[in-house]
């Protein structure tokens, strides 16, 4: 029931401590600032992850040479790997239950590329016409590789789109036009797009041009496969640990290379690696939470200390109420309304502030691993209402021990 007497009590109290009234109300509203504050950078934490890894299919898992650094069956250290076509043509068919696309890549490297009397300084890479598909790129013109290109070592290119606008801003389109590669002529098939420039930066030929025509031979620098999707996060973890283990023991015994040896030849999982930075997202949120639960705590004790020093002043008020036939539940209700009411009104201000700044703000942060910060609107509501139950229980102890004053005692307290 509305009482609006109590009401006129609860805003005399205030206007009379305004400053005191203030302060209490801005160490709560604080709280939940920094709180929502912290939540949502977690999440921002969390959502730059995930895009890092979505620039790559997430199920990935690339394999590439090093230098070996242990002694192994009468070979020295310091043996530089080469992988061959080979190595990549018995992964595939050791390991072709769990691979879903598969790709090998090598560098084209002391090469000139002119388009027209202007020199490129973009590199040349040659890779399967699945590629695609590992590297998550989105066609913006024309195709990607095909498997005829492979077979047929056909003299075809796709570039980034970042080259297209650099370099064929004068023309309609670039399919079609002739690229010169060390006195090779490339007709462009096809533009692609990625996330970011420097992935655009590049011009995919078929590998086996690039291994037949550029003196490549055999060699690749690199292979990558992805693996089927599975619904279940620690599935798909596992399965790529053990593909990943299956395929360093092939390539470790192949290279003739000591088990232990973590130089001799590398291989790297998506899957691992977002386990990996998952979880310490989730350990930096679970400290958010315990900062920002403390920094509230400090807010609910300095109410209840604020409603220790009011019923300290209005002693000598709640004796005479008592006098004059006040219950205990009155007065205990009357020391909680001003409670609840200051940490409601502080802790929903705090709220609509953070809740206000991450979204005005958050879109526009561009931070290495740091994307849109944000919070469930749910969880900061439910804590605003947890926060108000703490006010309510800070101001309990204060309104009972004020219940329990000798009415004698109140009214001669100066």
């Amino acid at each position: 029931m509305f009482d609006i007497e109590r009401w006129q009590e609860i805003f005399d109290t205030i206007r009379k401590n305004k400053l005191r009234t203030f302060l209490t109300g801005l160490s709560v509203a604080s709280g939940i600032f920094i709180l929502v504050i912290l939540l949502g950078f977690g999440q921002g934490m969390q959502n730059g992850i995930a895009h890092e890894f979505e620039q790559d299919a997430s199920t990935s898992v690339w394999a590439w040479p090093g230098v070996t650094t242990k002694e192994f069956k009468g070979l020295n250290p310091g043996r530089r790997i080469q992988l061959r076509n080979e190595n990549y043509q018995f992964s595939s068919n050791l390991l072709q239950d769990a691979i879903e696309h598969k790709s090998p890549r090598i560098f084209v490297r002391d090469i000139t590329v002119n388009y027209g009397k202007e020199a490129l300084i973009y590199g040349v890479q040659g890779v399967s016409y699945q590629f695609q598909q590992i590297e998550n790129a989105k066609m913006h013109e024309g195709r990607f590789l095909i498997y005829q290109d492979e077979v047929n070592t056909a003299k075809v290119a796709v570039i980034g789109k970042k080259i297209k606008n650099d370099v064929f801003n004068e023309v309609d389109t670039p399919i079609g036009e002739l690229i010169d590669i060390s006195g090779v002529q490339f007709k462009i098939v096809g533009v692609y797009s990625e996330t970011e420039d420097r992935e655009e930066e590049r011009i995919y030929i078929p590998i086996t041009t690039a291994q037949k025509v550029f003196n490549g031979g055999d060699r690749i620098n690199n292979m990558a496969f992805t693996l089927p999707e599975v619904e279940n996060f620690d599935e798909a973890v596992a399965q790529a640990v053990q593909f990943k283990d299956e395929l360093q023991d092939y390539l470790k015994q192949a290279h003739t290379i000591a088990p232990n040896d973590g130089g001799g030849v590398e291989v790297w999982s998506a899957m691992e690696e977002a386990k990996r930075y998952y979880g310490l997202t989730g350990n930096i949120k679970l400290f958010f939470w315990f900062v920002g639960i403390c920094t509230i705590v400090a807010g609910v004790v300095g109410v209840s200390n604020i409603m220790l020093i009011v019923v300290k002043e209005r002693t000598r008020e709640i004796g005479i109420r008592k006098a004059l036939g006040a219950k205990p539940w009155s007065i205990i209700g009357m020391i909680l309304h001003e409670a609840i009411f200051v940490t409601a009104i502080s802790g929903f201000g705090g709220l609509i502030f953070s809740m206000g700044l991450l979204e005005i703000v958050g879109p526009h942060i561009e931070v290495d691993y740091i994307m849109n910060p944000s919070v469930n609107f749910n969880v900061a509501i439910t804590t605003v209402f947890v926060l108000i139950f703490a006010g309510a229980v800070a101001g309990f102890f204060p309104a009972w021990r004020a219940a329990n004053i000798h009415t004698i005692d109140a009214i001669r307290d100066e």
